[in-house]
């Protein structure tokens, strides 16, 4: 008879030992000089938890997100989980629109083709957490450093955005992302 593995008693792996070196990571948005405010794409990020806090395994990113606002269709080979605070968004995913509202968590899986994009006339307001880390500093690469957490990016003309966009190109392989024309 085969020994059952997944029995609660019997351990299926021992867990490591602590690391007394690191430490409790609180993030303190508007208190904290250490926090970046990042505008991307008309949108403001603020990174409360980078991979150095935790240990690569993930960010933490609370987002604005503006009456238009969003990214671009894309993909990545991480995983991406994000909770509404405020607001409604459309989120494409896979060739399918749905709207996601305040209170209702979407997870995207790895390499799926996705967009999300506040349509309404308020603001929306979301966490997001990519697992693993890496996605923030992307966002610390191409975006702009802003004053606060809903302080909106400056406005970009042709040429500025034209610059934006072929930076992000070019930036994108490597954080594992991919820039698409539809999600």
């Amino acid at each position: 008879m085969a020994e059952n593995t997944n029995s609660p008693t019997q351990p299926v792996s021992a867990i490591p030992p602590d690391n007394p070196q690191r430490r409790l990571a609180i993030a303190q948005p508007d208190t904290d000089q250490k926090i970046s405010h990042i505008g991307v794409v008309g949108d403001t990020y603020t990174v409360l938890l980078t991979g150095k806090d935790t240990a690569g395994r993930f960010c933490l990113i609370d987002m604005h997100i503006p009456p238009g606002g969003g990214p671009p269709p894309h993909r990545h080979d991480f995983e991406e989980t994000f909770t509404v605070l405020e607001g409604e968004l459309d989120v494409a995913f896979c060739g399918a629109k749905q709207a996601v509202r305040a209170g209702e968590t979407i997870h995207v899986p790895a390499n799926a083709p996705h967009q999300f994009h506040n349509s309404s006339s308020q603001p929306v307001r979301m966490l997001c957490i990519c697992a693993p880390a890496g996605q923030e500093e992307f966002f610390l690469e191409v975006g702009v450093p802003v004053a606060t957490r809903t302080t909106p990016p400056p406005k970009l003309d042709e040429a500025a955005q034209a610059e934006f966009k072929a930076k992000s190109a070019a930036l994108a392989p490597k954080y594992r992302t991919e820039l698409l024309q539809s999600a």
